[in-house]
């Protein structure tokens, strides 16, 4: 189950720094840098993703004020970042392919808060059986059944979702780490002492050629699309260097 959503990308690399772990220094400890319009862009829009994000765990709200417009590209970073079995995705439309991606996402949003919290023993109220199935479930390899695959992790979503509500009501750690991600999120992320370069070769799928500019900033890919700067991928998990 876990193995399965830590490895969709919004680059899932386990373990560490994760719910409330401080990213920054103070603004004591930094001196001023003037940084290009387009750096000071990206670190808004890092910031509007978290935001957004932080306001009710709404992914998809958060993914649609701040990522790619583009639909090709968006169907790249769908593919890039989450599982759609192994069957040839040319005739599944952008819909499907996308929105298996922001329902995976929002799933793993979810359970973050119920993945670290303390004791082995509340692992079955934590992950009841119905609970553990769902995340067992595999896409599908045929390419004709994935918009029903699509239609129930949107059905998924709302259920889980009421259960890690009612989870926090009893389980002390559980409704700590929900705080604790928040307080993350809304965290400004903000640029170090030197000025922001952008950086070539991103290394997920084919979201961008080899040559194409990115940056990142703290856990967001950033590029420049239509005059705006855009989201392309998100880290929720990093491991510790």
């Amino acid at each position: 189950m876990i193995k399965k959503y830590l490895a969709i990308g919004v680059c899932l690399i386990i373990v560490i720094d994760v719910l409330g772990q401080t990213r920054s220094k103070s603004a004591k400890q930094r001196r001023s840098v003037k940084q290009p319009l387009e750096v000071v862009e990206a670190y808004r829009v890092c910031n509007e993703f978290q935001q957004v994000l932080a306001e009710n765990f709404d992914f998809e709200r958060a993914f649609e004020a701040t990522f790619t417009k583009d639909p090709a590209r968006r169907r790249e970073v769908a593919i890039a970042e989450a599982e759609h079995g192994d069957g040839d995705l040319s005739q599944v439309d952008n819909d499907t392919v996308v929105g298996i991606y922001k329902s995976a996402a929002q799933l793993l949003i979810l359970m973050l808060p119920l993945m670290f919290a303390d004791g082995d023993d509340a692992k079955p109220e934590l992950f009841p059986p119905p609970f553990e199935a769902m995340f067992e479930r595999k896409p599908p390899n045929d390419p004709q059944q994935l918009p029903a695959y699509a239609a129930q992790l949107k059905r998924d979503i709302p259920v889980f979702h009421a259960h890690v509500e009612k989870v926090a009501e009893t389980n002390s750690s559980v409704a700590k780490n929900i705080q604790a991600y928040r307080a993350h999120l809304l965290t400004p992320v903000e640029p170090p002492n030197r000025v922001v370069k952008p950086m070539t070769g991103y290394v997920k799928g084919r979201v961008l050629p080899p040559d194409e500019k990115y940056y990142q900033i703290d856990d967001c890919a950033v590029i420049r699309e239509g005059g705006q700067m855009r989201l392309i991928g998100y880290i929720f998990l990093k491991m510790r260097g």
